[in-house]
């Protein structure tokens, strides 16, 4: 029922409306026609006048606002109807409309109702604020990383690292008292301050650390008298006092083995008595001395021996060692180089420095032709003393027994050793300071 009456009052609105646009029009075509036969009245009249064409355009006029007055009524008529069908239930006749998108919603179309993404939000950025005073600006302010503070604490423990680890090498190095041993050999050896130097050098570059991968050897060579035996009791002295009696060792072969057939013994024991000193000086993380005199008279087992001491680096226990070797092998060889250069213009230290420079090539090709233990060593010469050495020799020995340093019976003392030929204005002893000694012992 509620259906009919729906469908009733929409029909009679509508007919309602059709009556009234077909009022509407056939009023606006009777003014229409009316408006028409004047205008064919006008054209009838054959003398056209400018009355007739300002009433033809008044015509015109009126007919424009004649329709513009009925549409506007029209609207209003259709306004007023719409309203009534509402309030009534009827639904309101509307005028037919063009499709278009604009009132389509979302909703309309439920199988394309999807979400439309959402657009991520910006973070605003903090406005960098400057102070009131126009003129000076204040640049804005950098956040520092905190890996900085990192790299300055690692930094910090490096330094302090290495700087432990010099202090330590230089307490190592205290530990042997070098100074006082340079000290004592500038003092007590005469004409050799090349040789000092370089064994100083030795001795510090080794010294410096406890951790080596081949031992110290050195040896010392030159003719009778220059001050090798001498050199070799400053050093084992030297030593004694810093790391201990029973750390160093001063091998005489003529002493300690004079008959050859006991050379095999002697090897044994040399092996035995230096593996014993090794560790014990390794339980004191000390390094051990050993000093062996007059080498030319060893033989050919006790040097293998020592060669296999020297050069094995299968185990580690004889790698803190300090050999020092004492012989005249290759007097000849620096006799002869003195003789024959003392002619050049050269100072002393000069002279000292080309003497081990250019014999050290020379004495190594001799001496690894007699064995291979001279290939494991550093060598170093001792050249000839001069007759103001042995003077020096004679002062310090007089001095030491409690003699009157007397000059003159100094220079008679030196004018009874014998000496080479005087070449280039130097005169050198040929037994060095070795009857020094002796000829002091007889006043």
């Amino acid at each position: 029922m509620l259906e009919m009456s729906d469908q009733d009052s929409s029909t009679s609105a509508s007919q309602t409306e059709g009556e009234m646009d077909e009022g509407l029009d056939e009023g606006l075509e009777a003014e229409v026609d009316d408006e028409g036969e004047g205008d064919k009245m006008d054209k009838r009249d054959p003398a056209p006048s400018l009355s007739s064409f300002s009433s033809s355009l008044h015509a015109v006029i009126r007919i424009k606002q004649k329709y513009q007055a009925i549409k506007k009524r029209r609207q209003e008529l259709a306004l007023a109807l719409g309203g009534a069908g509402t309030l009534t239930g009827a639904p309101a006749r509307t005028s037919p409309k063009i499709f278009t998108f604009d009132r389509l919603t979302p909703t309309s179309f439920p199988a394309l109702s999807s979400p439309a993404p959402q657009r991520k939000k910006r973070k605003k950025r903090k406005r960098v604020l400057f102070p009131s005073r126009v003129g000076r600006r204040a640049p804005p302010k950098q956040d520092h990383s905190r890996a900085k503070y990192c790299l300055y604490l690692l930094l910090a423990i490096v330094f302090v690292q290495v700087y432990n680890a010099i202090e330590n090498l230089d307490d190592h190095v205290l530990r042997y008292d070098l100074e006082g041993l340079e000290k004592t050999l500038r003092r007590e050896v005469f004409g050799q301050q090349a040789t000092v130097e370089g064994l100083l050098s030795h001795l510090k570059d080794y010294l410096s650390t406890y951790v080596h991968n081949k031992p110290l050897v050195v040896s010392l060579h030159g003719p009778t008298g220059v001050g090798k035996s001498h050199l070799g009791r400053l050093l084992a002295g030297h030593f004694r006092s810093v790391v201990g009696e029973t750390l160093v060792l001063q091998y005489y072969v003529l002493h300690r083995c004079p008959q050859e057939a006991d050379t095999l013994h002697c090897a044994r024991d040399l092996s035995t008595l230096i593996s014993d000193m090794v560790e014990r000086a390794e339980e004191e993380e000390k390094i051990p001395l050993f000093i062996f005199d007059e080498v030319e008279h060893m033989h050919k087992e006790i040097l293998d021996v020592l060669w296999q001491l020297v050069a094995s680096k299968q185990s580690n226990e004889y790698l803190n060692a300090i050999y020092l070797f004492l012989s005249n092998l290759g007097h000849a060889h620096i006799t002869k180089h003195m003789l024959h250069n003392s002619s050049m213009a050269v100072s002393a230290s000069g002279r000292h420095s080309n003497l081990v420079k250019e014999l050290t090539p020379i004495l190594r090709s001799t001496l690894e032709k007699l064995h291979r233990l001279w290939t494991e060593v550093d060598i170093l010469p001792l050249g000839l003393l001069q007759k103001g050495h042995v003077m020096d020799c004679f002062l310090d020995e007089m001095s030491r027994e409690g003699f009157y340093p007397d000059l003159t019976n100094i220079e008679r003392l030196a004018g009874e050793i014998e000496y080479y030929p005087k070449v280039g204005g130097h005169e050198y002893s040929q037994t060095g300071c070795k009857q020094v000694v002796a000829k002091v012992n007889l006043l």
